[in-house]
């Protein structure tokens, strides 16, 4: 077993780990650490497979940005771990049943007898000059372009769903009108009233 092999075992089973870990902590800070754990893995996974571009991002998008807030989310929140822990036990038998399934299926459709060393070859390495940045545009821009604008559509139309459904309107607003303030009138700004003597008592 060389360096590259043993590298790539490593880390596929600390990103396994990572991400059974995030099911089965109980406490929700170290779930989001061992969702940390996994990006990190993948990113080396990456990096092995000449992706450097992808590797950077997972790391600089999802670990230093996107799952940070995540932290301070979960350390915010007053979560009850009492609730989390019966929904837990009250799952189990069919999450387990699921989780078998899943592996089974994943094994037939991606086991070695398809996707074997055997059946196919290692591709040769890249050369110095190659650019994975050049490699990733010109593919996206060019064979997938359309699924990229369907891609970018869908998202758009995601982020103006939600933020229909969570808009309520104007709440305590309290600004004026222009046009019905230039409206106003002398004597609908300034009203005399005359008082007796009576009335300053």
């Amino acid at each position: 077993m060389n360096l590259q092999q043993f590298v790539f075992y490593s880390s596929s089973f600390l990103a396994m780990l990572g991400a059974s870990m995030v099911i089965l902590a109980k406490n929700p800070v170290r779930a989001v650490l061992s969702l940390v754990l996994t990006f990190f893995s993948t990113a080396v996974i990456w990096m092995l497979l000449e992706s450097e571009f992808l590797s950077v991002v997972l790391v600089l998008v999802y670990v230093g940005a996107i799952l940070v807030l995540f932290l301070f989310v979960v350390m915010m929140l007053d979560i009850e771990l009492a609730s989390i822990r019966e929904g837990f036990s009250r799952y189990l038998p069919f999450g387990t049943i699921i989780s078998v399934l899943f592996a089974a299926l994943f094994i037939s459709a991606a086991g070695p007898e398809q996707f074997g060393l055997r059946l196919i070859k290692e591709p040769p390495p890249h050369p110095a000059t190659y650019s994975n940045i050049k490699a990733l545009g010109t593919l996206l821009y060019t064979d997938y372009l359309y699924a990229l604008e369907l891609a970018g559509i869908l998202l758009l139309v995601a982020m103006v769903a939600a933020i229909g459904l969570t808009f309520r309107g104007k709440r305590g607003c309290k600004s004026i009108d222009p046009k019905w303030q230039i409206r106003v009138s002398k004597k609908d700004r300034v009203r005399l009233v005359k008082l007796s003597k009576g009335d300053d008592q």
